[in-house]
């Protein structure tokens, strides 16, 4: 059995609205849910798990019966940070559950679904997996005492998500106490000595966490329209 923690802990600060930003809708939707169905459409025995701030989750339940949105989940709480809410998330899953746990943002409803897969088959073989995108902008070294330089930007990569780990990987890693170091959950894996894998992502892949990528979002929607 295969899992996938959707983790929408955002609170729109960013996006300039006090509707947090995984509410935000898009083409007419709340974009939670345009992500959850992309997960469904891959795959509809995919065990789904939202982790959601204690108090917007009778907000989200309202939503769902507002749009008669039926595609089974479970809620966890979300935590102070990613990784207390990655963490908690993986608490839903049963203790004697066996397979691969995804993680993934919220905001993010333009996964492909080739991805998806591929981070899935990745896993499988090598038990962590992640998707990435080349860097196409110019890198610069910022030094704090001033100045800086160019650096060769393709030895860099854009992580994606979802990123795919072996369960019993997973509940291992973050067993670990925080650190500010886990900037995502594949550092809390590689942080055991893991290597995590990478894959293509796709470049519609995209974080919505400002108005900009408000608008694009709505542009790719109408594309598919």
């Amino acid at each position: 059995m295969d899992y996938m923690i959707v983790v929408a802990g955002g609170h729109g600060t960013r996006m300039g609205s006090d509707i947090p930003k995984q509410f935000l809708k898009v083409g007419g939707k709340p974009i939670l849910m345009l992500t959850l169905e992309r997960f469904h459409e891959y795959d509809p025995d995919l065990q789904l798990i939202v982790v959601l701030p204690k108090d917007q989750q009778d907000y989200w339940l309202n939503l769902c019966r507002e749009f008669n949105f039926n595609i089974e989940h479970t809620i966890a709480d979300g935590g102070s940070t990613r990784f207390e809410s990655s963490k908690n998330g993986l608490s839903k899953i049963p203790a004697d559950a066996e397979g691969l746990v995804g993680f993934h943002d919220g905001v993010r409803p333009f996964v492909s679904l080739d991805t998806i897969r591929r981070c899935f088959d990745a896993a499988e073989e090598e038990y962590a997996a992640i998707p990435v995108m080349p860097v196409t902008s110019t890198l610069r070294h910022v030094d704090p005492r001033g100045g800086g330089f160019n650096v060769d930007r393709s030895l860099f990569r854009e992580v994606q998500t979802p990123q795919i780990f072996d369960i019993s990987l997973a509940r291992q890693a973050f067993a670990q106490d925080y650190r500010p170091q886990f900037t995502d959950d594949a550092s809390v894996v590689e942080s055991l000595g893991c290597k995590v894998s990478m894959v293509d992502g796709n470049r519609e892949n995209i974080k919505i966490t400002t108005p900009f990528d408000l608008t694009i979002a709505a542009a790719l929607i109408n594309s598919k329209a």
